[in-house]
């Protein structure tokens, strides 16, 4: 029996490998076991799906389960975001919210992700017990869809249009429109496409079609993955800003005029620096254990806590469901911040990077200069090295053990170990080593004062623990 585990960010599979419409009932059932069991004032759900190939099948699938169960189910008719059911779940004050998608992965894949009633991720306790609820096998007799509808088990809703008024209500969009800057967006063929075609209509518009493949290129707004869409910018000569999601809109990339990739790091700090200084917003800023230094450095400038948690946004969303959080971001393009619910949401911050410029008139290399006059201008880098498991482990273990007093000329001054090894090198420059826990893989980071150096310290640290 195939054994299904949630990683950070639910359940993934290749799709009639080992996800299939079996195994997603079987998911499905240890979700109903846990509201019915958590939730047996609640008995109703949100379920939807994304771009992705056989979505619409699979979250059926999910809703004649949960019907079978007794809950009722809101379910989303067309292709939706995770971020519009994070809101569903707050919206509809549903036990829980379901959303078919692999996210940024290979269109070979499909996924599972479930949300919490506060419009966030699930913590890993309910995760956990979900996990564990899951059966061998499902044996309910399930009805049609349309027979469920007819006996008011399912009632379908429009989560889009709730998140267009959402948007509507919250930015002044007038002002984006008519601030004289040209703006272009790549949907990477993924959810976020008709949203934006409905709210910007006159902007240029990449990959906004509904492709379930992908194009062969795995919807991760990455620079590597998105050439086209940089071509796209330096050619047009006179495109101000390019706004990226991956393939449920949750994740961010974010282009300047020239063409040239920001990185979410940069982006937090254009948040911190907007709601707070401009706004007059107050709150805790949590990032995680690989973001910039320069995020504490903006904190202490404005008299900002700050929390560093380890890698995965769930950690972020458990402080934010609990506590005044401002902005809340991680290195991977996953931020949240205080005007939305604790979901990532790459949309959302796009266009309150747009309302930014719109407001204060001025391009987004001015803007990150502003931070740069607070923080110091600084790059972060990272590459992955594909190694053995046995290499993997060695380096490891040479890490805890304290081997390593230096990567070639660099000295080391300090190691952190919250989740991986962080090693300060003076000077504001540090690498840090972190084990992929799904695969063979060492992600290896690096933070300098530009590009090159960064990259000359991830090249001295790979020769010194490959060697």
């Amino acid at each position: 029996m195939y054994v299904i585990k949630f990683g950070t960010d639910g359940w993934r599979g290749i799709i009639a490998d080992e996800f299939t419409v079996e195994n997603v009932k079987r998911v499905a059932q240890g979700t109903a076991d846990y509201i019915l069991k958590n939730h047996a004032d609640n008995l109703t759900v949100v379920i939807g799906h994304d771009c992705r190939f056989a979505g619409e099948l699979f979250a059926e699938t999910t809703a004649r389960v949960m019907c079978a169960n007794g809950i009722k189910v809101k379910l989303a008719k067309d292709f939706v975001s995770t971020p519009m059911i994070s809101l569903g779940t707050v919206y509809y004050k549903t036990a829980l919210g379901v959303i078919i998608t692999a996210s940024h992965n290979h269109a070979s894949y499909n996924g599972y992700k479930l949300k919490a009633h506060y419009g966030g991720p699930s913590s890993p306790t309910t995760i956990d017990a979900v996990e564990k609820s899951i059966p061998d096998s499902v044996l309910l007799n399930l009805k049609s869809i349309d027979e469920y509808v007819s006996e008011k088990m399912i009632d379908y809703v429009n989560l889009e249009d709730l998140y267009v008024s959402e948007i509507e209500n919250k930015f002044d969009l007038k002002s984006i429109k008519e601030s004289g800057f040209r703006f272009a967006y790549d949907a990477m063929y993924g959810a976020g496409q008709n949203v934006m075609k409905r709210l910007f209509p006159e902007i240029d518009l990449m990959h906004c079609d509904y492709n379930p493949s992908f194009m062969g290129q795995a919807p991760e707004p990455i620079h590597k993955n998105l050439k086209e869409f940089s071509s796209l910018i330096q050619n047009s000569k006179n495109i101000d800003c390019g706004l990226v999601t991956d393939g449920d809109a949750d994740r961010i990339g974010l282009y300047n005029k020239e063409g040239s990739f920001v990185d979410s790091h940069h982006i937090i700090l254009l948040l911190i620096h907007y709601l707070h200084k401009y706004k007059n917003m107050n709150g805790k800023v949590i990032t995680t254990f690989s973001g910039t230094s320069k995020i504490r450095k903006m904190c202490e400038a404005y008299g900002l806590d700050i929390q560093i948690t380890k890698i995965g946004f769930k950690y972020i969303c458990e402080l934010m469901v609990t506590e005044n959080v401002l902005v809340g971001g991680e290195e991977s393009g996953g931020i949240a911040i205080k005007t939305h619910i604790p979901e990532r949401d790459g949309i959302w911050i796009g266009l309150t990077i747009w309302e930014f410029m719109a407001k204060t008139g001025k391009s987004l290399n001015d803007l990150i200069n502003e931070v740069y006059e607070i923080v110091g201008s600084f790059a972060m880098e990272r590459i992955d090295l594909h190694i053995t498991e046995e290499i993997k482990q060695r380096v490891l273990a040479e890490c805890k053990g304290n081997k390593y007093t230096n990567f070639e000329s660099y000295k080391i001054e300090k190691v952190e170990d919250l989740d991986g090894y962080k090693f300060h090198l003076g000077n504001e420059e540090w690498v840090m080593i972190r084990a992929s826990g799904t695969e063979p893989v060492l992600r290896v980071y690096s933070e300098s004062l530009t590009s090159k150096k960064a990259f000359e310290i991830l090249e001295a640290t790979k020769n010194t623990i490959l060697k």
